[in-house]
């Protein structure tokens, strides 16, 4: 019996190590500059942003917000998770509600964080 769950165990783990993979190589990340034209106020800015139904289409449902902050002097950054397949989709959708009151520049983006703190252990050994 002892042996039975072990194995059902060891299967379990294969399994989930395997979906982890998956869903680490099926997704990305981008980081996204929505910098604002200067020759717009605020008030312009989310004018034009309301007549592209901006807020209603960003960000995509399908994408998981990272991180979002304001820059001041440059505007918003924004890093987003999504389905690798998804990259046209949420292209479109910064074509469609941002431009026109932001410049948008995309950065493909990974977590550094962890590497970092593997090699600041591997120093204090």
């Amino acid at each position: 019996m002892k042996k039975i769950l072990l194995a059902l165990i060891a299967v379990f783990l294969l399994l989930e190590c395997r979906a982890q993979q998956k869903t680490a190589s099926d997704s990305i990340m981008i980081t996204i500059f929505l910098k604002h034209q200067e020759d717009k106020n605020l008030k312009e800015i989310n004018a034009k942003l309301d007549a592209n139904k901006f807020h209603e289409m960003f960000p995509p449902k399908f994408a998981r917000v990272v991180s979002w902050y304001v820059m001041m002097g440059v505007g918003q950054v924004v890093t987003l998770k999504f389905p690798a397949s998804k990259l046209r989709d949420v292209n479109l959708t910064l074509e469609n509600g941002a431009w026109g009151a932001f410049n948008t520049e995309f950065y493909p983006t990974y977590n550094y964080y962890p590497v970092w703190k593997a090699s600041q252990q591997n120093k204090n050994q």
